[in-house]
């Protein structure tokens, strides 16, 4: 479920961006990615990649909007959000801190979280991850640059890779725990 709530940030943005603009989508999902943070403190964890970075994409975004106002369409500042989502999970696995590790810790014993079965587990989960947000970069280009793409081609694209990675997500370790048992 903690995987599920560090997404409220982009699913702020989704809902603001349409009703009030770019800008106020960003500065509300930046809020809200300050709030996940800030609830991780006070309970005395230390704060997850993902929301980390996520809260420095979208108030870079933000700040950038505010002071520059490009003019950007809603599926040019959708392509820049989830590029840069992309770049938080790719660069999670790169600094060998896969951005799963730290929600699969919170679901699992201790004594598991050196094993490499474990630890490898959650690299496949994260290139999922990874796999789904560069789909969505790839259809949200395409829009962006092929005026023939239709819209409706990021919204299943979206919809689609996200629900791919979640099932991927609940699925994979049952299916990996269940073959290392046989």
């Amino acid at each position: 479920m903690g995987i599920l709530l560090a997404f409220a940030p982009f699913i702020v943005f989704v809902i603001l961006e349409r009703v009030l603009g770019p800008t106020a989508g960003l500065v509300a999902a930046a809020l809200t990615s300050a709030l996940l943070i800030g609830k991780d403190l006070i309970v005395g964890r230390k704060p997850k990649v993902l929301e980390a970075g996520t809260l420095i994409l979208f108030a870079g975004l933000a700040l950038y909007t505010a002071i520059v106002h490009p003019n950007w369409s809603v599926i040019a500042v959708r392509l820049r959000v989830d590029a840069g989502l992309l770049l938080v999970v790719v660069a999670s696995m790169a600094l060998k801190r896969p951005f799963t590790l730290q929600y699969a810790r919170e679901q699992v014993a201790s004594e598991f979280w050196s094993n490499p079965a474990f630890v490898r587990t959650n690299y496949v989960i994260t290139s999922v991850w990874a796999l789904a947000f560069a789909l969505m970069v790839a259809a949200e280009a395409a829009i962006l640059y092929v005026p023939s793409v239709p819209q409706k081609v990021g919204i299943w694209t979206a919809i689609l890779a996200i629900y791919g990675a979640f099932r991927f997500t609940l699925d994979y370790p049952k299916r990996r725990q269940a073959a290392a048992s046989i």
